[in-house]
């Protein structure tokens, strides 16, 4: 006699234990199906019937008991290779349909084989090839909602045959139809039967059961009577034409199936999200928004920050992050300081690593126009002056070298000293100011150039002729400091050596000068807005870290709500890892429209800041890290919900309300 294709011996399937009461629902049942049979099982409500059905189709596990599977022990099986068998071997028929809502008949027929790895076309054209031939062809866009309970339960028919359809587990498939689809219900599953298929039909309907070659009748967990067991019954075998039984020994490479079945999975997982995404838009917008929010927020704080640090160090640089001050110093307190001479300032230009070189003799002084009094820094300077110190001249122009051989009375005047002294004059341009009582014409106005530090404001400043200053204006040859340009902006600290090792060889090594830079400067704020940004950054994270705890909250709910729709894809040939990369692909897709609305939100805030003349300064790198911070987020908190979808029991999960 041929193997029988399920086999069970001595099952029992008891619930509860512990502080529960124990409930043995099956009670010891021993039955063999053979390929190719129609059999009945019938029973009254609660007499295990059901339960015998979730064991046979490797949803539920026996309390006790062998199930043996074409001559292989089940019990041997993880979930996984579980989960192969009831894909490879079982097709489903509920008396509640167990559709999933959100998907149309034709993708509730294609889930089986999107988890076996078919390919997308051949998937498609068989789907609509057992649609079409169960009379459903015009009906493929259709979702549930759109159809009878008849149409219904032949799109379960449909998804039950999808990967081949060996076992045909029917739980009751015409208990919800009216006779009319009942009987068309039935008129298949009798077809079927005739095509070799194993059908397995639950029912509590002895009308029904009667269509079966055997009927098998339950009574409180336990077999009370099988028409194979009649003296006239024929030998359990094969029936010419059954299918083939599955073999268990491919299940070794369950770990290496099809590549293809991560596509096909991740793309029903996409759309599946995305249409529970729009049927509950409201409460998705609700969750996206702390996401938008939170990504947002960190987008602008750091282009704030970066703005502010850009601007302040354009301020700062427009002063010359190459420049070093040279100045007379007292060696200790009780000497002078030392005198910088014009022959100090004619070697230093020599060194190599000097780019530009100029003297300023200068000092504050009063100024007048008119009856306007003012006190601006006065400063001698020669030609070099726009160029060491990238200051142009925006009116006028700046004096010459023949102005400067000349002693010339000629004046370059800040924006401060324009505004102060000659606001309401149209023209500055070959106006007389007196400094210190000595007339100096007007040749131009310098940019504004704003303040370096303090109180400090270089357009409240005068630029005229060194040698004008020192004759007319001070009476010294000397300069007050001298502004020296290294050559090399990076290499600043070795021009400050070879500097201070020339001033101490003529200094007759008398340390009685000092050497001062603007880089140190620059430097020491660039750290400063640095951390302000990251700061502002991380408070504003906060509000992604809020974002991601509402997608966890959100997915948990989906889970809840979904939790049949799990058992569903689960029966279907679902693996523990389908079910979590599903949810994480929804908790994904959800940090991800989250995160791209977050980027063109915090785009748009900052081109208001913009037209409102905040420095605001975008940065790729800030931008792409916020949305791969969100992304984290949906994939930490997301992940928690999805493994608990991904562990449900499968009949627990088919039975939730």
């Amino acid at each position: 006699m041929q193997t029988p294709l399920i086999d069970l011996r001595g099952i029992r399937k008891a619930y509860g234990g512990n502080d529960s009461p124990l409930v043995e629902v099956l009670r010891g049942i021993d039955l063999s199906i053979h390929a190719g049979e129609f059999v009945a099982i019938v029973g009254a409500s609660g007499s295990g019937k059901s339960t015998l059905m979730n064991i046979l189709g490797c949803l539920d596990r026996p309390t006790s008991g062998e199930y043996l599977f074409a001559g292989e022990n089940v019990a041997r099986l993880d979930s996984d290779e579980l989960a192969w068998l009831r894909r490879e071997a079982f097709g489903f028929v509920f008396q509640g349909y167990h559709l999933i809502p959100s998907g149309s008949a034709q993708e509730n027929v294609e889930m089986p084989a999107i988890y076996a790895g078919t390919p997308a076309a051949e998937r498609h054209a068989r789907a609509a090839a057992l649609l079409d031939r169960l009379g459903l062809a015009s009906r493929t866009g259709n979702r549930p909602h759109q159809l009878s309970g008849g149409q219904q339960q032949r799109v379960s028919i449909a998804r039950a045959l999808m990967n081949g359809g060996h076992i045909i587990l029917a739980d009751e498939p015409t208990g919800a139809l009216d006779s009319h689809s009942g009987a068309e219900v039935m008129t298949l599953l009798d077809e079927l039967a005739s095509q070799g298929h194993v059908v397995i039909l639950i029912t509590h309907d002895r009308d029904v059961a009667q269509r079966a070659n055997r009927l098998i009748e339950i009574r409180d967990g336990l077999i009370i009577s099988d028409t194979a067991d009649a003296p006239s019954a024929p030998p359990r075998s094969a029936r010419p034409g059954a299918l083939q039984a599955v073999d268990l020994r491919q299940r070794l490479s369950v770990g290496s199936e099809n590549t293809g079945a991560w596509k096909g999975e991740l793309v029903d997982a996409v759309q599946a999200a995305w249409r529970v995404m729009w049927i509950n838009r409201f409460r998705t917008a609700l969750t996206l928004l702390g996401i938008v929010i939170g990504v947002a927020s960190v987008v602008v704080m750091l282009a704030v920050g970066e703005g502010s640090k850009r601007q302040v160090m354009a301020q700062m640089g427009a002063f010359g992050s190459n420049i070093i001050y040279l100045s007379g110093a007292a060696p200790n307190p009780r000497t002078p300081p030392g005198i910088i001479t014009l022959d100090d300032v004619a070697a230093l230009a020599a060194l190599p690593q000097v780019q530009r070189i100029m003297p300023v003799n200068g000092a504050t002084a009063g100024v007048r126009f008119g009856n306007v009094d003012h006190t601006s820094y006065v400063g001698g300077n020669d030609t070099n002056f726009p160029v060491i110190f990238n200051w142009p001249v925006v009116e006028g122009r700046y004096f010459t070298q023949a102005d400067e051989d000349t002693g010339a009375a000629v004046a370059v005047i800040g924006k401060k000293v324009r505004d102060k002294l000659l606001k309401d004059v149209a023209d500055p341009i070959g106006q007389y100011i007196l400094i210190e009582n000595v007339p100096f014409q007007v040749l131009g106005v310098l940019a504004e150039k704003g303040s370096s530090s303090g109180d400090s404001d270089s357009d409240n400043r005068i630029a005229v002729p060194y040698s004008a200053a020192s004759v007319r204006l001070f009476g010294n040859r000397n300069p007050e400091y001298v502004v020296i340009a290294a050559k090399d902006a990076r290499k600043v600290k070795e021009a400050e050596q070879a500097i201070e090792q020339t001033m101490l060889h003529r200094h007759k090594d008398k340390k009685d000068f000092e050497l001062t830079n603007n880089a140190a400067m620059i430097q020491a704020e660039a750290r400063t807005q640095g951390t302000l940004s990251l700061m502002l950054g991380s408070i504003a994270a906060i509000s992604l870290l809020v974002g991601g705890i509402g997608v966890m909250n959100i997915m948990l709910m989906t889970v809840r709500e979904r939790t049949r729709e799990i058992g569903i894809r689960m029966a279907t040939g679902a693996r523990q890892r389908d079910i979590l990369r599903q949810f994480l692909t929804e908790a994904v897709m959800l940090s991800v429209i989250g995160g791209l609305a977050g980027i063109g939100l915090a785009l748009l805030v900052g081109g208001v800041l913009l037209l409102s003349d905040v420095a605001v300064a975008f940065e790729w790198i800030a931008v792409f890290g916020a949305f791969g911070c969100a992304l984290v987020t949906g994939v930490i908190f997301g992940f928690m919900p999805a493994r608990k979808a991904a562990r449900l029991d499968p009949v627990t999960a088919l039975t939730s309300e």
